[in-house]
């Protein structure tokens, strides 16, 4: 790597630790994140912009290609915006469990209990609308090719979420396919393409999860060592 002080400074932000304090640090983190739920009960209990706009800052934080940044959290909180967004959901969403997402899908997802209905999305005070711009640039206003676009897209959804969740928040990721009328409604330009839409609010009380949801792999299962 070439490194001038025209292109590169120093690194200052590391903090040195010993093994115990690092094992310490990465357990009490697994502890946090290991009580994260996807929620489908939502409570209408309203949140501050402020706390979207901190998540969204930690999510501004993850790598990409080139450091080109290519995301756009589109956050709706109007009412009516949202009730939109339901609505065009809600059509994509009939046709996926009327047979457009083939048996073995459906099947994978019974234990979760979906179905093409989905009043959480009006409920919960805030819906992140997260599009993958396929143009853009470290730079406001660029317009170079983006690379590893969904990489890049998916670590900041990763940390949007984990910010939520340290922030007291509840989440949910809802897909529905295709996205396009996100553009529109979010009044995003064609070149970017809707990659998730993040629910986000308190929990309702009394709010259930499914059983088949608490089902997590091991490490061992999941990582080797070599």
């Amino acid at each position: 790597m070439k490194a001038t002080p025209e292109t590169h400074v120093p690194l200052e932000t590391y903090e040195k630790l010993t093994s115990v304090e690092q094992i310490n640090r990465a357990q009490a983190f697994h502890r946090d994140l290991s009580t994260r739920r996807s929620v489908r009960d939502f409570a209408p209990t309203p949140v501050d912009r402020a706390v979207i706009e901190a998540c969204i800052s930690a999510a501004g934080t993850a790598p990409s290609g080139a450091n080109h940044q290519p995301w756009f959290f589109a956050c709706v909180g109007s009412a009516e915006k949202k009730r939109e967004i339901r609505q065009a959901a809600e059509a994509e969403e009939r046709a996926f469990y009327a047979g457009k997402a083939g048996e073995e899908w459906l099947d994978a997802l019974a234990p979760i209990g979906t179905e093409a209905d989905k009043p959480y999305m009006e409920l919960a005070p805030w819906l992140i609308c997260i599009f993958a711009q396929r143009r853009g640039g470290a730079e406001a206003g660029e317009d170079r090719k983006n690379y590893y676009i969904h990489e890049s897209v998916g670590i900041a959804t990763g940390l949007l979420i984990a910010a939520c969740h340290e922030a007291g928040l509840a989440t949910l990721v809802h897909t529905p396919n295709p996205m396009s009328f996100l553009n529109c409604l979010c009044g995003r330009p064609d070149t970017e393409k809707p990659y998730l839409i993040l629910v986000v609010g308190h929990p309702a009380d009394g709010a259930m999860v499914p059983r088949h949801a608490l089902k997590k792999k091991t490490p061992g299962e999941i990582c080797s060592f070599m």
